[in-house]
């Protein structure tokens, strides 16, 4: 299986929607920000390992505090990944902190900025 398969690419949207319904619902650990979304999901095409892209709207410290409790979560998703989706293997999952949505609110208020400073 190529990595950028019809298959790899269908294998990663089921995980991506499974993951996040599960990091929404189902984890409890007050850790987890409320505002915490599945940006994207790259499993390996020997169905191995998995790379989950997390964003998460807040400061600093609530990503990193995020971060820290999806790792201490990260058995209870894998199972919860096993039961949901029938794979060969199930995953080892690595989250990973993505800036990517911030990055572009950021992007999006300087551009407003220098926009009203034109009008002036």
């Amino acid at each position: 299986m190529r990595k950028n398969s019809i298959k790899n690419t269908r294998v990663n949207e089921e995980v991506m929607r499974e993951m996040s319904h599960i990091i929404r619902g189902e984890i409890k650990d007050p850790r987890i920000h409320p505002l915490t979304s599945v940006v994207a999901v790259e499993v390996a095409p020997d169905l191995k390992t998995c790379k989950a892209y997390i964003s998460v709207l807040g400061d600093e410290k609530a990503q990193e505090d995020t971060i820290a409790g999806l790792k201490s979560a990260e058995g209870y998703v894998r199972s919860k990944l096993a039961k949901n989706i029938n794979l060969r293997n199930t995953p080892e999952i690595r989250f990973i902190l993505d800036q990517s949505i911030a990055y572009g609110v950021d992007m999006s208020r300087k551009i407003d900025e220098i926009n009203r400073g034109q009008r002036l």
